[in-house]
């Protein structure tokens, strides 16, 4: 399947919806506390996006349940919210979608709760760290498998490992759509679809401790590593304009 190439007003309709994802992703890290409990926190977030014009894209989504993905601690991606109440050193994983006007934003942040651990923090930093080196990397002409290669070693180089199995994506009419970007090389980075310009694409590295194999949980959603331990996920939405990436979903 060919990866789509957006016109520039494309490009502004998926950035509105993404800013929308970065807003609320804002407040919402803002606003959790200690003792909120992660259906609060879903609502929270629903109602902020709904207020700013936008729909929540993942409510119903391949069946999943909620608008706002709010993965704890050992849950690296796809938390589906609960009656459970975040805790002073929790991390929180909070993954959004809007659909705008036909087009899709998605944006990810992994927060703590309060004051964490130091090896929390440093997992934090590692997803956030290693999706700003893989913007910054962007440029039209390189392989996708070679962005995969800059993830990689982004997270490898902090002691960390990718989540296997699980990827960032293409973005714009559809939620999910080519390419597929793993944080990991598989095979030659010198081989597979080039970058180009007016592509528009999510970046997800996802990072585990010891393990990337992934365990889903029994609500078929939750994604863990089976060493049991923290995981992190951050996420942005990225076109390439001018030979370089422009991230969407800024608040």
């Amino acid at each position: 399947m060919a990866i789509a190439l957006r016109k520039p007003e494309e490009i502004d309709k998926l950035r509105r919806a993404g800013a929308i994802v970065g807003q609320t992703l804002e407040y919402l890290r803002g606003v959790v506390k200690p003792g909120m409990s992660l259906k609060e926190i879903d609502a929270l977030g629903e109602a902020f996006l709904c207020k700013l014009g936008a729909e929540p894209s993942f409510k119903g989504l391949y069946g999943f349940p909620a608008a706002v993905c709010t993965s704890v601690n050992e849950v690296i991606i796809h938390g589906v919210p609960t009656d459970y109440k975040v805790q002073e050193g929790d991390i929180l994983g909070l993954d959004i979608g809007t659909k705008l006007e036909g087009y899709y934003g998605d944006a990810a942040i992994t927060m703590p709760v309060g004051k964490v651990s130091a090896e929390d923090e440093r997992l934090i930093a590692c997803s956030k760290e290693a999706l700003d080196e893989a913007i910054d990397a962007i440029r039209q002409g390189m392989r996708f498998k070679e962005l995969s290669a800059v993830l990689e070693e982004a997270i490898t180089s902090r002691g960390f490992v990718p989540l296997r199995n699980y990827c960032g994506h293409g973005i714009g009419t559809k939620p999910h759509d080519e390419p597929n970007i793993l944080n990991y090389v598989e095979g030659s980075p010198k081989q597979g679809p080039k970058i180009k310009n007016g592509m528009v694409f999510c970046l997800e590295p996802m990072v585990c401790q010891r393990s990337g194999e992934p365990v889903v949980l029994e609500d078929e959603w939750s994604v863990v590593s089976e060493d049991g331990l923290h995981g992190s996920h951050y996420e942005h939405e990225i076109a390439v304009v001018g030979g370089k990436a422009v991230i969407l979903t800024l608040p």
